[in-house]
């Protein structure tokens, strides 16, 4: 469909995941080509594979799991800006220039940086947000901020400064889109998280549908 389009990551075994982190396996109990009535099969990965979303407990000691977070923050109209050459770590000004000219921005924001394009190779070099962007976009009335990267912190930050920013504003975190090749614009989000009781995040199945008229 022209008007919908995918931004999430095939997930296979060979999703790249944070050094460390759990990649996905398949496990089949059963097949049926070897006679079983049905297939069945179960999967090992983390929470935090391809495109996710993470739960303030991931970043928060004692924050709410992913079960608590709000689906309206999830789902609804967003903007989807592009920076092709910003900077390792986002300033506020970069998205002050891309936003120009663009009134009534929606409380939810995409971003794509271009910065991590192969779902399959690891690489610590993605762009990441600087706190003080959060910070504005808050101020801006944004509560949900999607990016095609693995974190909206550097891979190697310690202390999290734009994930703290996040907790303190009530920011959602959308991470690990595939934004490449759609255009900049207004969209209609839906990037539901699975019902995971006190986990720390949960893979989405992200789409964005053009808002009628746009």
């Amino acid at each position: 469909m022209a008007d919908l389009y995918d931004i999430s990551p095939p997930l296979t075994p060979d999703t790249a995941v944070f050094p460390g982190d759990t990649g996905l396996s398949r496990k089949v109990a059963s097949r049926i080509e070897d006679g079983a009535p049905v297939t069945l099969s179960s999967l090992c990965a983390t929470v935090h594979l391809g495109a996710h979303v993470d739960a303030p407990s991931h970043y928060t000691a004692g924050g709410a799991g992913i079960d608590q977070t709000p689906l309206e923050q999830l789902l609804g109209p967003c903007r989807l800006v592009h920076l092709p050459e910003c900077e390792r770590v986002i300033g506020p000004a970069a998205l002050i220039d891309a936003l120009e000219g663009c009134p009534d921005l929606p409380s939810r924001i995409l971003i794509a940086t271009g910065s991590f394009p192969d779902a399959t190779r690891w690489t610590n070099e993605f762009c990441a947000l600087a706190s003080a962007t959060m910070d504005w976009l808050a101020a801006e009335g944004v509560t949900t901020v999607g990016i095609d990267t693995p974190s909206i912190d550097p891979a190697d930050s310690k202390d999290l400064p734009a994930h703290a920013a996040a907790r303190r504003n009530g920011i959602t975190i959308l991470e690990g889109l595939v934004l490449g090749g759609i255009p900049a614009g207004d969209y209609e989000l839906i990037a539901l998280p699975l019902r995971l009781v006190g986990f720390d995040g949960s893979p989405v199945r992200a789409v964005l549908r053009r808002l009628a008229g746009r």
